[in-house]
């Protein structure tokens, strides 16, 4: 099923992350891989980003005038190929060769080659960097355009992060937007627990950035925070679950890695409401 432009207004964005969560999870059980935690606490980030905030033309996907969206926590691409799909970008059909041998959509985002991917990413920190570049880039063209960017709690253990962080904010990266899904969780444990990634808020703001926030599940708050009214680049920190929409999922880290079967797959699909 595709979610072109027109069928927005008669679809609420909470039917769309629904629509979204399915797809991630078909996805995941038909390819045997894994992230599927993390790919479906930020769906509703996704869903509020593509359906009513960027300004893009699946049709056009290097339209020059184009906002930029960057996934920098690159093992959550099932999220960003399901939701580019919805958009328009390509054929549904893609979706069934995800990580498949031959297949056009690997595991995390490549560098060539799926319309509508900005940058191929995975190895946690590059994503910000490259957005800051994008921004940088904006900048000097003069152009009108915004680049956003979602990053994950757990890869702000990367110095990278904090150079580009810093960079932003010295040189006044007020187009620059990032989200940051704190579901709390990384590979082997809690964010907290493998570094000190706490107090996000304030570190944030010491760098010069200007924070908010927000509930990560809750769409009016994703796109009213995506508006940048300062002269500082701006983070959300999007409180998120990971695993959002699937009862026995949620908050659950052997999702980060897990499968789930053919009946947990039936199971999910009833909460979601197809």
């Amino acid at each position: 099923m595709s979610i072109n432009n027109e069928l927005v207004s008669d679809k609420s964005l909470a039917e769309i992350s629904a629509l979204l969560r399915y797809k991630v999870i078909q996805m995941c059980h038909e390819s045997k891989s894994a992230h599927l935690g993390s790919s479906l606490s930020c769906v509703d980030i996704l869903s509020s980003l593509y359906f009513q905030v960027l300004n893009i033309r699946p049709d056009e996907p290097d339209w020059p005038e184009r906002d930029i969206f960057i996934l920098s926590k690159g093992h959550a691409a099932l999220a960003l190929y399901a939701s580019l799909a919805s958009k328009g970008y390509f054929p549904n059909d893609w979706l069934t060769q995800y990580n498949q041998d031959g297949g056009i959509l690997a595991e995390h985002p490549p560098a060539f080659g799926v319309p509508g991917v900005e940058a191929a990413t995975g190895s946690l920190g590059h994503g910000l960097p490259i957005a800051t570049g994008q921004a940088l880039g904006m900048k000097m063209r003069k152009r009108n355009s915004r680049v956003f960017c979602l990053i994950s709690d757990g890869e702000t253990n990367e110095g990278s992060v904090w150079e580009a962080a810093l960079f932003s904010a010295a040189h006044h990266l007020d187009n620059l937007v990032v989200f940051l899904d704190y579901n709390k969780w990384q590979a082997t444990g809690r964010s907290d627990e493998v570094l000190n990634v706490t107090a996000h808020s304030d570190k944030w703001r010491a760098f010069g950035w200007e924070v908010e926030m927000i509930n990560g599940h809750d769409h009016k708050q994703i796109i009213e925070a995506s508006h940048n009214d300062s002269s500082k680049p701006k983070l959300i920190v999007a409180d998120t679950v990971k695993g959002k929409g699937v009862s026995f999922m949620e908050d659950d880290n052997n999702w980060h890695y897990r499968v789930p079967n053919c009946e947990e797959v039936r199971i999910a699909r009833v909460e979601l409401g197809f």
